[in-house]
């Protein structure tokens, strides 16, 4: 398939205009004709072209003019030069200059055809090299990113480096915020595709009815406002990875195609009738439980075991708290370069609240938890008061750590309290009054065995009130 689509004929010539755009239509291309180079260097700046034939002589600017405008202003625009002299000079100088390829009038419609294929060529060379330009560094920055060195972590480390040199369908399975593209990403870029597209998409994200067009594209005409042909993210990805999150949200019917897909190495775009190979590895992941999806009739059972060829299973952040510090520290970094602030550290009180905390939306929440503690504190050390938000939403089983007195008072004295933190957390009085009631209740509450009719008698309070503040403080009732 070629890569050129638009091309852009500029020649003072009424009938060499004609004849080229005669032919090069015949081929399929949209062709648009300026008279001049002031014509042509204005179409330039309102519209993109793949190729540009340019005369060499024009009235105004010189087609030796426009090809130093075209590569000033749109180095990607691929340029032929045309001229009437077949003169060294003339060559040299277009060549000189950054003209792809130059040639003589008059000339055979074969040259234009074996021109255009040449630079077809060239051009999806030329991507291929920017794509992997673009990958290696992904992929060195990927290799920053996913951090861990749990043994969960480094398991996970090896089945990537198993699976990755195959063709093999890899189902990502895991909590939002676990990280699954990340994991996606570091299959591709170890693959055999690597210099190939990676093109995810979220199945969820996208309203049922357009996803299937998403997927497999459509036919111009297929449906209102389909005014031309567009590609799908299957054709997309031809000779990549594709990766479908969220394919447990995926609408049953559509199931079946994504099946096709796998079977039958094809696909066809809505309002066509035309079957189109693809050579597209697939890598889905989903935060649901796939077998249970089945059992309920919601998902595909041949599907399942289709997507199911090797499973790799994030774990949530709280199953490997000893990646915490590693995760703390690279967020901050990388947090402190993105805002141009020096690096900030975390007080070892702070390291303690942040590892002791349960995550429920996992990394993503993390990486937003430092952020706001980042542009919050003044100071060049977060103390565990910088994160007041984590104090309420403790995991309650007695382990986690509370916000300590002296980090209340350190940052009261600093005058650090925003506006919000004063909404959230109120005055260090009623601050300190909350640390020293869950863990009192808590302690009650374990001596009586749970029973709040004794610990409200304890603690000289009404079972109502002990009730709210059990509610209050998220304190986790034990059961017996």
């Amino acid at each position: 398939m070629t890569t050129i689509k638009n091309i852009l004929v500029a020649d003072d010539e009424e009938s060499m205009r004609w004849v080229l755009s005669k032919a090069l239509r015949k081929k399929g291309f949209n062709v648009e004709l300026a008279r001049d180079g002031d014509e042509a260097l204005r179409m330039i700046k309102e519209s993109s072209y793949d190729l540009a034939l340019l005369d060499i002589k024009m009235p105004g600017v010189s087609g030796l003019e426009l090809l130093d405008r075209i590569k000033d202003e749109s180095g990607d625009l691929f340029v032929v030069i045309m001229t009437a002299e077949a003169s060294m000079k003339n060559a040299v100088e277009a060549m000189k200059r950054g003209a792809y390829d130059y040639f003589t009038k008059p000339f055979d419609l074969g040259v234009i055809d074996a021109l255009v294929e040449k630079v077809s060529r060239a051009r999806e060379m030329t991507s291929q090299v920017s794509l992997l330009k673009e990958e290696l560094k992904d992929r060195y920055q990927l290799e920053k990113t996913i951090i861990g060195n749990s043994p969960v972590m480094r398991d996970i480390y090896k089945t990537i480096g198993k699976v990755a040199p195959s063709d093999v369908t890899v189902l990502v399975q895991g909590e939002s915020g676990t990280g699954k593209e990340l994991i996606a990403r570091a299959i591709h870029y170890n693959s055999k595709r690597l210099g190939k597209p990676f093109i995810p998409l979220n199945c969820a994200a996208i309203p049922k009815e357009l996803l299937e067009s998403e997927l497999f594209g459509f036919e111009k005409g297929a449906f209102t406002g389909a005014s031309e042909r567009k590609l799908g993210k299957f054709e997309q990805a031809n000779g990549g990875t594709i990766f479908l999150d969220e394919i447990g949200d995926m609408p049953f019917d559509l199931q079946a195609k994504i099946l096709r897909v796998l079977q039958e190495r094809e696909i066809t775009r809505t309002g066509g009738n035309q079957s189109i190979p693809v050579d597209v590895r697939i890598v889905a992941a989903t935060n649901q439980d796939l077998e249970d999806s089945v059992r309920k009739k919601q998902f595909r059972e041949d599907l399942y075991y289709r997507l199911n060829v090797i499973p790799i299973h994030l774990v949530p952040l709280r199953d490997r708290a000893e990646d915490v510090p590693l995760l703390v520290d690279y967020f901050l970094a990388k947090i402190c370069g993105e805002l141009e602030v020096p690096v900030k550290r975390c007080s070892p009180d702070a390291m303690k609240l942040l590892t002791s905390y349960n995550w429920p939306g996992n990394i993503r929440e993390l990486e937003n938890t430092i952020k706001r503690a980042v542009i919050l504190s003044p100071d060049p050390q977060l103390v565990a008061a910088d994160f007041p938000g984590l104090r309420s939403r403790q995991s309650g089983d007695g382990k986690g750590e509370e916000l300590s007195l002296e980090g209340i008072v350190d940052l009261k004295l600093r005058g650090s309290f925003t506006n919000m933190e004063r909404m959230e957390s109120g005055d260090v009085y009623a601050m300190v009054l909350e640390q020293v009631e869950r863990p009192l209740i808590r302690f009650v509450l374990e001596k009586t065995r749970g029973n709040q009719v004794k610990a409200a008698d304890i603690l000289g309070i009404n079972r109502n009130t002990l009730r709210k503040k059990i509610t209050e403080l998220g304190i986790e009732l034990r059961k017996e």
